[in-house]
């Protein structure tokens, strides 16, 4: 459909005093997939949890999808 794209995002957790999963920066638009899988991968070290995931917009006419996890690890808490 034209105007139509998918943006995919990164986001990282840490566990707060409670031990519950909070986001450990806002999630972040990155460029194409496989660059995404490969940094997402470098932060699981770093972090308690890290999900990558995609959506499909068609702002033209108002939709925009759910969002599709591609690669998850850890514990991660609401990231959409």
């Amino acid at each position: 459909m034209p105007g139509a794209y998918t943006s995919i995002f990164l986001v990282a957790f840490d566990l707060d005093g409670r031990g519950q999963p909070v986001q450990a920066f806002e999630p972040r638009l990155v460029a194409n997939e496989s660059s995404a899988l490969d940094e997402a991968k470098g932060l699981a070290g770093q972090h308690a949890g890290v999900v990558l995931w995609k959506r499909e917009a068609a702002p033209a006419i108002g939709e925009e999808s759910e969002p599709i996890v591609l690669w998850q690890t850890g514990r991660v808490g609401d990231f959409d």
